[in-house]
């Protein structure tokens, strides 16, 4: 594990899968982690709650994003909680996928709400985070697999690319201060977002048929790669996109 004693990160969207991953894993590194949520305030407190007992440190703030006021909300508990601390790392995860936002049945509601929450709220957290930031800090997006293959739900997949554009943009123009920005993307891992794969034993087969590993991710299969470009051994990558999925869609199976 890398030594994060005496850090600080806020991961967004913390309270469940991937994020909470992420959280447990900064925390177990030992940093102090802001254990950011929407709505789920006791998968929050269970996040915590598994975070100190594992002996680390961790805290709760609340901010439901793509709303008006969003970023403020969030960053008064964050400032609350840091104690006039600094914000060292910086975990961008929150998302939400409407499956029915295909190119037949989009609408402008669910547009709207997807690149408020994907984009906006990352971009607007990071301009609120980086003078808090100090030199060296570390920004770490959470994207996704379907900025590189096909899926129906093309407006998810569009604000993943938009996720991705942003982190090479930001990595260029904070370079100076000696902050990283990269972005790790999940291939198919078992999250809520994707509970189809805990409620089909042959989905979840498929999916392993295209993998060259013969599995589906797991959240913590991605929290240790955000761990990685949290630490220090990460010092002289950025802009970087790193493709965590177990090797999909390589090519056809070996025989």
């Amino acid at each position: 594990m890398s030594n994060l004693t005496g850090k600080t990160a806020l991961v967004t969207g913390a309270s469940r899968g991937i994020g909470r991953s992420v959280a447990q894993r900064l925390a177990a590194d030992g940093a102090l982690v802001a254990v950011h949520y929407g709505t789920n305030e006791s998968a929050a407190k269970e996040t915590v709650a598994a975070i100190h007992a594992a002996g680390g440190t961790a805290f709760t703030v609340r901010a439901e994003l793509g709303v008006d006021g969003d970023v403020d909300t969030l960053f008064t508990g964050l400032e609350a909680g840091l104690d006039e601390r600094p914000l060292d790392i910086l975990v961008n995860n929150a998302a939400i996928i409407d499956y029915s936002a295909t190119i037949d049945n989009a609408t402008v509601d669910a547009y709207d709400r997807m690149f408020a929450i994907n984009v906006r709220a990352p971009l607007f957290i990071t301009q609120r985070a980086l003078p808090m930031m100090p030199e060296g800090g570390r920004i770490i997006n959470v994207s996704s697999g379907v900025t590189w293959f096909a899926t129906p739900e093309v407006v998810y997949a569009m604000t993943k690319g938009a996720l991705n554009v942003l982190g090479r943009s930001l990595a260029q123009s904070l370079g100076a201060r000696g902050i990283t920005v990269n972005t790790v993307s999940p291939g198919i891992t078992e999250t809520d977002m994707n509970d189809w794969l805990r409620d089909s034993p042959e989905a979840a087969e498929r999916v392993a048929g295209m993998i060259a590993l013969g599995r589906h991710g797991q959240p913590a299969d991605v929290g240790d790669a955000v761990a990685f470009f949290a630490s220090d051994d990460a010092r002289w990558i950025t802009g970087q996109t790193l493709e965590v999925n177990g090797g999909l869609l390589l090519g056809p199976a070996a025989a």
